[in-house]
Parts: C-alpha cells; sequence; structure tokens
C-alpha cells in the first residue's frame, strides 16, 4: 500500500520526535535506528525512506524545535523576561525530565564527539538561544549584552547538568536554586 506525502511527512516527523526524546534520554550512541523506529511506531525497514544515515536523523533531531517555552517569555514584560526564563529552566521538574528536557544539557558533552553536521545543527540550535537572551539580558554596549548572553546560557545548561549529575537531592535543590538566584539577576 502506498502512503501518500502527508502520511510520508507525518510518519518523518514522528522519526524525529522519537529520535530526539530517545537521544536525549540515552545519548546518541545509547539508541539504534531500531529502537527509534520502534518508538515511532514505524518498522525499521522504512527508516532509509526518511534518512541516509542515523547521522542525518541525529542533525534533524538537534534541529528539532521541539516544545521550547522561552519565546512565551518574550510576550511577558521586558522586567520579568530574563528571570522567567531563568526560574522555568532551572526546575526540579526540568531536572528529572531528560527526555522532553534541554537538549544542551542532555546532549552537550556529547554532541562534541558526532560528526560535523550534527554538530552544526547543535550550533545553529546555541546560537539562536544566545540570540534570544542577548535580547533580555542587561549591558550598555551590544558586546556587552553578548558576553552577558553567552555566560547566562552557560550557567544556565552547567547549572542543569550539574544537578543532575549529584546523588544528592538537597545538593542538587541548591545547585538550581544558587544559579537561577544568581542569573536572573544578568
Amino acid at each position: 500500500m502506498r502512503v501518500t506525502r502527508e502520511q510520508a511527512a507525518a510518519n518523518r516527523e514522528r522519526v524525529v520526535e522519537a529520535a530526539s526524546m530517545l537521544f536525549r534520554r540515552h545519548g546518541f550512541d545509547g539508541v539504534g535506528v531500531a529502537d527509534i523506529m520502534n518508538a515511532a511506531g514505524l518498522t525499521h525497514g522504512g527508516f532509509y525512506g526518511h534518512f541516509a544515515s542515523k547521522e542525518d536523523l541525529a542533525a534533524e533531531a538537534c534541529a528539532h524545535s521541539h516544545a521550547d517555552p522561552w519565546p512565551a517569555w518574550m510576550e511577558a514584560p521586558p522586567e520579568q523576561r530574563l528571570a522567567g526564563i531563568v526560574r522555568s529552566y532551572l526546575t526540579p521538574h526540568h531536572r528529572d525530565n531528560r527526555t522532553g528536557g534541554c537538549l544542551f544539557a542532555a546532549l552537550g558533552s556529547d554532541v562534541g564527539r558526532q560528526p560535523r553536521s550534527v554538530r552544526r545543527a547543535f550550533t545553529k540550535r546555541v546560537r539562536a538561544k544566545i540570540d534570544l537572551l542577548r535580547a533580555v539580558v542587561s549591558g550598555r554596549s551590544a558586546a556587552a549584552r553578548r558576553e552577558r548572553a553567552l555566560a547566562t546560557l552557560a550557567g544556565l545548561v552547567g547549572a542543569l547538568i550539574l544537578s543532575r549529575a549529584v546523588d544528592d537531592r538537597a545538593l542538587s535543590d541548591e545547585i538550581l536554586e544558587a544559579a537561577a538566584a544568581t542569573l536572573e539577576r544578568s
């Protein structure tokens, strides 16, 4: 039975979404094509009808927009934007939700070992976050705001990674709170 173009596009989107979630949970090397296709509700054999390789899928999964709450904060009053982004990012729920959470915190240390196409897609997402943060942080010049945006993004991602890494829940919560208190004043 032949699949319509619309159904093929919907199937491809399901594969990308499944890969995005599984890569976040298990890392790029921790999940295979068969696992991804199964999670998408499709057969393994259909993979190469959509992608040339797992690398191509990984790059697309990195580019995938995934439910990103940050743009919604741009609708808030200007003085609430940065604190809203910081406080919504550095939460116990986000810490505990690796599958649906931040691409950078879940795969940042892994992406450096991936092929150029994957790193390029990841870099594009990082640049977009820097641009968004540059619009909400303080600073007297464009260069000062960019520097602060870079430091804020690094602080957010680093705090989330550390909060996930420690085996002491109280310390994990303390990391999130200390980083949030500092970064929301950027």
